[in-house]
Order: structure tokens, then C-alpha cells, then sequence
């Protein structure tokens, strides 16, 4: 079934243009060299006049896997100025959702109609619409303004991409949407069918055999999944908020749930794919398969969610959620990356404080390519605003105008520049965004900050405790208890395990002084120059529970000269859960670890001994940030973080919810291990 989209939205295009027309005056551009905000004409090539005037598109196009299970895409292709379907092969663009197509579809007709989206992203950013900056919902802004960074044409089919002469595939995910079979959350196989869908759409009288890959979050995790296997029609990928290690960014961060996320994402697969083809029933051409493999497993992932949470002893455990637990089991392997085998020009794009930051940054080192054919942009987002700010003067250009040019480049093979664009294109928290030529960045130096009872005298809120960071270690042993509570509901974290559904608020979001009344904080001098943090952190502590198994948590503050503390990055550990692969694990200089890789595995488990010290290291996200003149440095210590992280059932029984405890011993002391361009 076909369907063509012209640019015949007569009353809406008359609309587009008197508010095009207002917008008209053109937003300054920086320096022509690929620098931040430097757009050599990419932006002009996205927003000119298409070279083809529609889009005809085939619905829910049949395509058999090896296996015999049918996956259903559709499929847009450019139109010629006669409303005929160019038949010139042309690259071909595949993005593979579990979020049904119907959603692209609304999503893609939305930003179809003519002039309205381009007028509505020019106007956004010449005036800087929905900045609520000092309005208390600055969060909110940032939401509204995905649209204006180029999120809203790289999430499904991009009409401007495509009357500018590719073919793109949106395609169901097996199991999802209209597609047959079981839905397998990045299943072997699910990895095997994106190989055989680029294989298929090469193949195709309509492609010249040049594929690439785009999409948003699991439609980003597919395509660094399939460029690992390095198909050959596979010449780029183009992923945006992509994860690469799914247990511990999401899942299981530290070894508890991710309840924030998990639920929300099986929710939203399982719903969607349980809506009929309504045009199938009508025409008589329904899938009965799909609906047999439906009935089958109607509820994927809630029997393991539900099992994490509710069974009350790792006796009890079902053998269902063995796989979950094992880092040896086909369902674990499939959930881990291995971007060290991608061979593909590949542009990450990702947020320092999205579900999947423990990723990305780590995606971009682990790629063996030159700087020409792999970069890294991350912006100060969450899962849920990639792009937003982008596409304004002092800032990189939209996400759609990044990926059109690196799909021009590796895929027609136009000199347009973009492998010159900056390896890393960053934007530093505490001041804006800048370039390197890597990350984390050169001229780092790790070095102990020692965690001290003393007073800091920098909290005017209450704290559980105000402690200090020091360069040299306490001289006496000093105990602090620290209790388990809910004011991190109020919190950056809550933000970011939900995807930045919680970060409306700045009073929340962007300020820790609410969650910090749960907190153990410890908190450094003001600092009197500029400042770079940039890498990994490590947070290594001597605990003593009272119980046999608890909950850590750990973020690192920049802390404003009126008090304000804003979470820069963050850190769980669930403690029986602490031990570290050493083969995968980083040290600095100093032998200390800088980058701990916990196993979380049942077969590793160690439970605690009531009473005695354990000692164990939080490794935290990795960040990117400047200190600037007067500002402090800030660890604080929580004994839990719902929702970013809830312990499974079993571990939350032994707990018992107890109140724990940070020992400050001169003979074994804590401290975080912090890469800086300067002592702190």
C-alpha cells in the first residue's frame, strides 16, 4: 500500500509562510571550521528548497527474516516534480523501532507539513523562545526546545533527508508494533534481524547499496549493535542517546532496579505492541501470526520486574530471572556492547545526564577509528531533551543538520567538511560548550581528595552531615550515619533515572539542597582559579552496616557562592554487590581505581559481615566540567536513591533499611579520586 505526501497543505502552508516570514532575519553563524556552532553550510544544505517535492511512502512492507518471521517497515521515498517515485537508486537511511511505526508515522506527518516545522525551529531559536531560565521551570524549557535542536527530524523518517534524495526505512522490531515474533530487548537475534534488514534494503532496485542508520535511544543502541557485526552496505550510523552497556546504565545502575526507567520502557513497548493493524482488518489482509505471537507473551519484562522486586530471599529467586543475574547467560551478552569492533563512521550523540551517559563517552574512546570517522557531542541533557539548545549562535548546529551532513559525506560521498568537525564537542557544566580533540580531555591528573569530618561552614540547609575535603587524610576516626529516605524523589538523579521526566524543576534538578537532608556532604574550599574536571570519577569508601547488605550512593557538586549545588555526575553501588572486574576496571597514577567495573553477579556476591568494615568503590559517571573562581567542590553520600535505583527484593530484605555507616579512619581512609587540571 502507497501513499504520497505533497506539498499541498495549502491553509497550513499560507500559516508556514507568514510565520517564516517573521522569522526571516538569519541567525548568526560562527567561524566556517567546524568549531562549536561553526556550520559551514550545513544548515543552509538542510533548510534550502528540496530537490524532490514529496515523499510517497509504502506501509507495512513485508520483509521475511532467515527464520521465516515477517517484520514490517515502512518505506519513504522521494517524488519527482510530476508525482512520479524517483527510480534513481539512492542511499537508504533504516531505523529499527520497538515504539511502533505508528508513532514515527504521526511524528514524520507532523514535520511534513510544509514550512510549518522549519518556521516553528527558526523562530525558537532567533528569540530564543521557551528560555525559562530564573523561572523555576528552566526544565521545562529545555523539553520544549527538543524541538529546535533537530530532535523531532532524526527520531523517525526525516522528510527533508528524504526529498533531498535518500530512501529511509522505519521498521517494527521484532515483536513490537506490527512486526511477528517475540520482542528479545537487544536479543541475539534481535541484533541478526538488523544485520538482514540492511542486507535486504541494499538489495533493494531503489538503493544503490549505501546504508545508514539513525534513530533515538533503542533505535540508537540498534545501530551500534549492527555496526559491530560491520555489514558491508553499512557505510554510517548516526546514534543518539545510545547505550552500549545496558545492566549498568539502566537496568541495574550499581545492582539495584532502575525503577524510574525500566518499568516506563516496558510499559511503553508492551502497550504499543499489543495495537492491531486496523487497515489489515479492514482489508481482509489481517497477520494472524501477529496476533498468535501476541497472546504468547502479551507482558515481556514485567515477570522479571516484578520478580526483582517482590521475592524476599536469593533462595526464592525464579530460574526466569537467572539470565538477568548471570553475566555468562546469551540475554546478559546481549545487552553488552562491544563498540570496540565497530568499523563504521559513527557520530555519538548523548547527554551527561541521560539514562545512558555511563555509555557514551565510552562508546567514543573504544572505536578504533581515526577522529575523521567517529564523534562525540554531549550536551547538558537528559534522555528526554538531546539537541535542545542547539542551532543558536555560540552553540553546535541542530542534530538533523549534523546527521544530513554525515550522512552526505559517508554515504554520496560529498565534501562538505564534516570529518573535520570537532572529535569532541562537549558542553563543559559551569560554563558552555567547547571543543577537544579528545575526551576525556588531556592534561588531567588524578589525585586524592580526602573526605573529613570537619566542618566545611558552607551549609546553611540541613544536612545529615557537613563535612569537608582535604588533601591529607583525617588524624582521628570519626563514625557518620547516614539513613535511608525519600528526599531524592527531589533530585538531578530522579531526574535522570526517569528519563528527565523529573526535571522540570530546577528547585530539584538543578539544585541538591532538598536531597541533601538525607546527605552526608563533604565539601572543599572555593577554588581561586579556573578549575577543569574531566574523565572518571572514583568514590572509595569504609563503611559499616549493620545489616548484611545496603545501598550506596554518591554524586559530585559544584557548589555556587549562594549555595546552590548542582550534581555534575553520580554514582550506586549495591554493597554485596561490589566486586570489581579487574580486567575491565582503570587505574590512575596513583594506583588508585579511577574507573571501577563492577561484575553484578550473583556468583560474585559478597555478602556483609554486621559490624565490621567493608570497604568498596562508587565509580561515577563520567563528566566534564569547570570549576569557576569562588565555586567548591562537593561529595555527598546517600544510603539510598529511589527512583534512579531500588535494591532487588532480596537485597532490600537484608537490609532491612537500616541506617549505615561511613567510618572516617586515618588508617583506612575514604576519598574520591578526581582528574583535575589543577589541585584542589
Amino acid at each position: 500500500m502507497g501513499l504520497s505526501l505533497r506539498r499541498s497543505f495549502s491553509g497550513l502552508a499560507v500559516v508556514a509562510a507568514v510565520v517564516a516570514a517573521a522569522a526571516a532575519t538569519p541567525v548568526a553563524q560562527a567561524a566556517p571550521d567546524g568549531s562549536v556552532g561553526g556550520d559551514p553550510g550545513w544548515t543552509v544544505t538542510q533548510d534550502a528548497p528540496p530537490k524532490y517535492p514529496g515523499v510517497h511512502i509504502d506501509w507495512d512492507v513485508p520483509i521475511t527474516m532467515s527464520d521465516g518471521v515477517v517484520l514490517k517497515a515502512n518505506v519513504y521515498r522521494p517524488m519527482d516534480a510530476d508525482n512520479h517515485i524517483v527510480d534513481t537508486p539512492l542511499p537508504t537511511i533504516l531505523n529499527m523501532t520497538p515504539y511502533t511505526k505508528l508513532v514515527s508515522m504521526l511524528e514524520t506527518s507532523a514535520i511534513a507539513i510544509p514550512g510549518l516545522y522549519d518556521a516553528i525551529v527558526t523562530l525558537m531559536n532567533r528569540f530564543d523562545l521557551f528560555n525559562l531560565t530564573g523561572t523555576g521551570l528552566a526544565g521545562l524549557g529545555d523539553q520544549i526546545k527538543l524541538l529546535s535542536g533537530g530532535a523531532g527530524r532524526t527520531f523517525a523518517a526525516d522528510p527533508n533527508l528524504i526529498r533531498s534524495g535518500y530512501t529511509q526505512i522505519v521498521a517494527d522490531v521484532r515483536g513490537t508494533g506490527f512486526s511477528q515474533g517475540d520482542w528479545g530487548l537487544f536479543s541475539p537475534r534481535e541484533h541478526q534481524d538488523t544485520v538482514e534488514m540492511i542486507d535486504w534494503a541494499a538489495q533493494q532496485p531503489w538503493s544503490d547499496g549505501n546504508v545508514g542508520m539513525s534513530g533515538i535511544s533503542y533505535s540508537g543502541i540498534n545501530q551500534l549493535y549492527a555496526a559491530e557485526e560491520n555489514p558491508p552496505a553499512l557505510k554510517a550510523i548516526f546514534p543518539i542517546v545510545p547505550g552500549s552497556d545496558i545492566v549498568r546504565d539502566v537496568a541495574a545502575p550499581g545492582g539495584a532496579l532502575g525503577i524510574g526507567f525500566a518499568p516506563l520502557l516496558a510499559t511503553a513497548v508492551d502497550a504499543t505492541k499489543l495495537l492491531p493493524d486496523l487497515v489489515s482488518i479492514l482489508n481482509g489482509r489481517f497477520d494472524w501470526k501477529w496476533l498468535a505471537d501476541r497472546v504468547q507473551n502479551p507482558l515481556t519484562l514485567f515477570d522479571l520486574i516484578l520478580a526483582a522486586l517482590t521475592t524476599p530471599s536469593i533462595d526464592n529467586l525464579p530460574p526466569s530471572i537467572a539470565p538477568v543475574l548471570d553475566p555468562g547467560t546469551p540475554f546478559r551478552s546481549g545487552l553488552l556492547g562491544h563498540p570496540d569492533r565497530i568499523k563504521v563512521p559513527t557520530f555519538v550523540v548523548g547527554g551527561w545526564h541521560d539514562i545512558f551517559s555511563n555509555s557514551e563517552p565510552r562508546i567514543f574512546e573504544a572505536i578504533s577509528l581515526p577522529t575523521t570517522e567517529k564523534k562525540l557531542l554531549m550536551g547538558d541533557w537528559y534522555h528526554s531533551t538531546p539537541g535542545a539548545g542547539l542551532g543558536v549562535a555560540g552553540a553546535p548546529p541542530r542534530m538533523d543538520v549534523l546527521q544530513r551532513a554525515w550522512f552526505d559525506h559517508w554515504l554520496k560521498g560529498i565534501d562538505n567538511g564534516i570529518e573535520n568537525y570537532s572529535p569532541a564537542t562537549l558542553f563543559q557544566q559551569g560554563g558552555g560548550w567547547t571543543t577537544d580533540t579528545e575526551f576525556p580531555r588531556a592534561g588531567m591528573t588524578y589525585a586524592r581528595q580526602y573526605l573529613s569530618a570537619d566542618a566545611s561552614g558552607s551549609i546553611a540547609t540541613p544536612v545529615a552531615h557537613d563535612g569537608s575535603l582535604s588533601s591529607s587524610p583525617p588524624t582521628s576516626t570519626t563514625a557518620l550515619t547516614v539513613s535511608p529516605g525519600l528526599s531524592t524523589v527531589c533530585s538531578r538523579d530522579a531526574a535522570q533515572g526517569t528519563a528527565g521526566a523529573l526535571g522540570i524543576l530546577d528547585i530539584c534538578a538543578k539544585d541538591s539542597r532538598i536531597s541533601e537532608v538525607a546527605a552526608l556532604t563533604f565539601t572543599g574550599n572555593p577554588v581561586t582559579e579556573p578549575t577543569l574536571i574531566s574523565g572518571s570519577v572514583n568514590v572509595h569508601l569504609n563503611t559499616v552496616l549493620d545489616a548484611t547488605d545496603g545501598y550506596w550512593t554518591a554524586t559530585l557538586n559544584d557548589v555556587a557562592p549562594d549555595g546552590q549545588s548542582t550534581v555534575l555526575t553520580s554514582g550506586q553501588s549495591t554493597a554485596s554487590l561490589r566486586a570489581n572486574d579487574e580486567t575491565r576496571s582503570k587505574r590512575s597514577a596513583n594506583g588508585d581505581y579511577s574507573d571501577p567495573y563492577p561484575i553484578l553477579s550473583l556468583a560474585t556476591r559478597q555478602p556483609i559481615v554486621p559490624g565490621e568494615p567493608t570497604v568498596l568503590d562508587i565509580g561515577l559517571e563520567q563528566t566534564d566540567a569547570i570549576l569557576q573562581p569562588g565555586h567548591r567542590l562537593r561529595v555527598d553520600i546517600y544510603a539510598s536513591n529511589f527512583p534512579r535505583g531500588l535494591l532487588l527484593g532480596p537485597m532490600l530484605n537484608e537490609s532491612g533499611l537500616k541506617p549505615q555507616r561511613l567510618v572516617l579512619d586515618p588508617s583506612s581512609p575514604s576519598f574520591i579520586n578526581l582528574p583535575s587540571s589543577r589541585p584542589i
